[in-house]
């Protein structure tokens, strides 16, 4: 990391880094040149556990069986085992990179580090903006709604007015908890893993039992295709892996709980490749037993009354009562889901303020030393940002759902930018941590899962009913996504980059020990004020110039 100069140095101060984090810890970070100022109280299975948690497996195939029961079982269960195998590999070339250099804005930081230098500025902007607001969204409002369909037996519609309230109360409610509770954050994953895993087994169980004189057979589940959209079948087929594409679409979480992470090397590639492996296992155990309970007549089941799919198999499969019990935990656990989102995206956020890119930086910047040494700030600006995004609800369906498509969207592009921007610009640039796939498979594993992103993203602008939509069956998400991505690079080129130079180093060299200082000259990177200390692969590093990840000034 060059020299950024004296003028980017940030002025804030915060705690020794040994009342926050190990001495390892504090130094790994300052080899990317910030200084510790979020507590790190997330053990590695709590890092796991809130891109578990996010992910919200059962909550998630549930809010997406639309894109996967047009194309039937085969389109349900093989849809899923294939595209959340290839999200899997996704996960394994994030996590290369996250344990060779785990910090809150890891997307955006690796994209700036690896692209070359007459594009680093503009694509880690990118992907900033991109990242950060493809991680606000949350469909706990219809869920919830759902079960009040259900208990007055499909009666009752609810309003987009209903429905933006239940929003609303329920983005307030998430930033509280994420507010007063921060101490206590990484042991609720656990509560939250724990919850997510009770609803899974009372599905697989009950369902079954339910449906037992009905049951569909292996043939069924495993071999019969369908069709009900107006696309050729094999498309829809295609299309059914939207639903694992919205669902397993969380893991870059671990990412931005970086430095609150002990051990964050391991600990972070660690929750990336088990988050991903374990919604490919279980989501695939999960879409058998739904193809193996649900009704062969397809049609019943996407036009339900009840408004929700998932509703109305586990109505038919278990009754009434039993249903609303299933529903309830289904909407709790979302709701756990969505504390786990709002978490998570204000270390995005604060991250991407900390390099002063997002507006207001220095007012978000600030880090809450009362509250647990978290960014207070960045958790209320994101409540209020999904507050307005919602707003959405209130105009047409379409408009909201391609809201919440930045979710794939948004998010494959920021996840895909700093891997291709190491394979095409910086593989010699690139030092692997703990966790690495290897020299044989490491390449040939970020290629393919390039190509996937790029796949996803066009998957995602596709209109699911077929080739001519109206326009409240329009997918509209070409459009928000292409106004998040030309209004991000707009503004960059039009203003940020007069003072957008990317990372700053916010490191304090008089608060890093020898062995410190040490580790980041023989690491090869340079800090303002370790010029002592620089050993011979600085020297190395220093020759390649605007090769380094952080510019000089």
């Amino acid at each position: 990391m060059a020299s950024p100069g004296s003028e980017r140095n940030a002025s804030v101060t915060s705690a020794p880094y040994h009342n926050l984090a190990s001495e390892d810890d504090a130094a790994d970070l300052a080899k990317l040149g910030y200084k510790q100022e979020l507590r790190r109280n997330f053990t590695m299975i709590e890092i796991f556990g809130i891109a578990f948690s996010i992910m919200g497996l059962l909550p998630s195939i549930a809010s997406t069986l639309a894109y996967s029961i047009p194309a039937g079982p085969v389109g349900m269960v093989w849809g899923w085992f294939i595209a959340a195998g290839l999200i899997f590999i996704v996960g394994l070339a994030m996590a290369d990179l996250a344990s060779s250099m785990p910090t809150s804005g890891g997307l955006y930081w690796w994209t700036h580090f690896f692209a070359s230098a007459k594009t680093r500025r503009p694509l880690c902007f990118l992907v900033g903006y991109s990242n950060t607001l493809g991680l606000v969204g949350d469909g706990f409002a219809l869920m919830f709604l759902s079960v009040i369909v259900i208990a007055r037996d499909g009666n009752w519609t609810p309003s987009n007015g209903a429905i933006y309230g239940t929003f609303l109360a329920c983005v307030v409610c998430h930033g509280i908890v994420a507010s007063v509770m921060s101490k206590i954050m990484g042991k609720l994953q656990t509560v939250f893993v724990i919850m997510n895993f009770i609803l899974i087994f009372a599905t697989i169980i009950a369902l079954p039992i339910g449906a037992r004189n009905r049951r569909n057979d292996g043939q069924h589940i495993f071999a019969q295709t369908g069709n009900t959209t107006s696309w050729p079948t094999g498309w829809a087929f295609m299309l059914a892996w939207l639903s694992p594409l919205w669902t397993i679409g969380a893991f870059d979480s671990c990412i931005h709980m970086s430095e609150e992470a002990s051990n964050a090397t391991k600990a972070v590639p660690f929750g990336i490749v088990m988050s991903a492996g374990s919604c490919w296992l279980f989501g695939f155990i999960i879409l058998i037993v739904l193809a193996a309970t649900i009704n062969p007549d397809l049609s019943s089941i996407t036009e339900s009354k009840f408004g929700q799919p998932m509703a109305q198999i586990y109505f038919d499969a278990v009754g009434k009562h039993a249903t609303l019990g299933l529903m309830s935990l289904l909407f709790i656990v979302q709701f756990l889901m969505g504390i786990s989102i709002l978490v998570a995206a204000s270390r995005q956020a604060w991250a991407f303020s900390r390099d002063g890119a997002l507006p207001f930086s220095k007012f978000f910047r600030p880090i809450s030393q009362r509250f647990g040494y978290i960014p207070l700030r960045t958790i209320w600006g994101c409540v209020f940002l999904a507050a307005i995004l919602g707003l959405l609800s209130l105009i047409d369906a379409a408009a909201a759902q391609a809201l919440f498509s930045l979710g794939v969207a948004g998010n494959y592009l920021a996840w895909g930018m700093p891997i291709l921007a190491r394979v095409v610009w910086g593989q010699r640039k690139f030092k692997p941590g703990p966790f690495y796939t290897g020299d044989r498979f490491s390449t040939p594993i970020a290629w393919t899962a390039i190509v996937f992103l790029i796949f996803g993203i066009l998957l995602s602008m596709f209109p699911v009913g077929g080739p001519n939509p109206t326009p409240s069956t329009m997918n509209y998400t070409v459009v928000i996504n292409s106004a998040v991505w030309a209004g991000a690079l707009a503004y960059y080129f039009i203003d940020a980059r007069k003072w957008f130079t990317g990372p700053k180093i916010t490191v304090d060299t008089n608060d890093l020990t020898e062995v410190q200082q040490k580790a980041i000259a023989e690491d090869g990177f340079e800090v303002e004020g370790l010029e002592g200390v620089v050993s011979t692969k600085s020297a190395e590093a220093k020759s390649t110039g605007s090769d380094s990840g952080v510019e000089k000034a």
